[in-house]
């Protein structure tokens, strides 16, 4: 497994880092943390997909990523020594290797690359972030849903048909809509045979159609 955290690190140092790491297992819709948690380690994601959300001053829940093998969890907040940011919760069985925050803070010492690396990481962060405010304000609920599909069909991988397990209203939290919505553009979509829906699943037929729905809505 690779992380991109450790882009430019020699392997030996690598491989002793992920020495001093702890295996983490997790059932599905455990949480990892909580938003406001002491941020007292990082989380390399070796299994399975995670799903990291915050909750507005006015109690609405907002996802705003998911992340899956290969990625991290809770990086940035272990380097500045602020709290938890966000909730990352469990989407099915997963597995990640904690690494002490003082570890990653000596590795950034050590490695000009986990520094550079990690700036790269907050700069995505804060251009996700922008980009759902301002995305918020400028495209209608119904284009967000088919946006979040795409995306997740990425997430998910391979070739069509691409199996999406999650529940409607997760895709809800995801798109910033209602579940009324999801269902109604969903069904639509399925309708023009995009996507075929089952039992806690979507399932994209044709992600090509899907851009071009996401387009005319657009």
């Amino acid at each position: 497994m690779e992380w991109r955290l450790f882009e430019g690190i020699p392997g030996a140092d690598v491989r002793a880092v992920l020495a001093l790491a702890r295996r983490s297992t997790y059932r599905r819709g455990e949480v990892v943390f909580h938003h406001h948690d002491p941020a007292d380690a990082v989380h390399l994601v070796s299994k399975g997909r995670f799903d990291i959300r915050i909750t507005t001053t006015h109690g609405d829940v907002v996802a705003l990523a998911i992340r899956g093998a290969g990625e991290t969890l809770g990086e940035l907040a272990v380097v500045t020594g602020a709290e938890r940011s966000a909730t990352v919760t469990a989407l099915e069985p997963g597995e990640t290797l904690v690494l002490r925050g003082s570890e990653l803070r000596r590795l950034a010492r050590e490695h000009p690359s986990v520094g550079e690396v990690l700036v790269r990481m907050l700069a995505e962060h804060v251009g996700l972030l922008s980009e759902r405010l301002v995305e918020s304000y400028t495209v209608d609920a119904e284009t967000r849903v088919v946006r979040r599909v795409l995306e997740l069909g990425r997430v998910y991988g391979g070739r069509p048909p691409v199996v999406i397990p999650l529940i409607q209203e997760e895709l809800a939290a995801l798109a910033g809509a209602s579940r009324a919505t999801v269902n109604r553009v969903l069904r639509e979509a399925e309708g023009r045979g995009l996507v075929e829906l089952g039992r806690g699943k979507t399932v994209i037929l044709d992600p090509d159609g899907l851009t071009r729905l996401a387009r005319l809505r657009g």
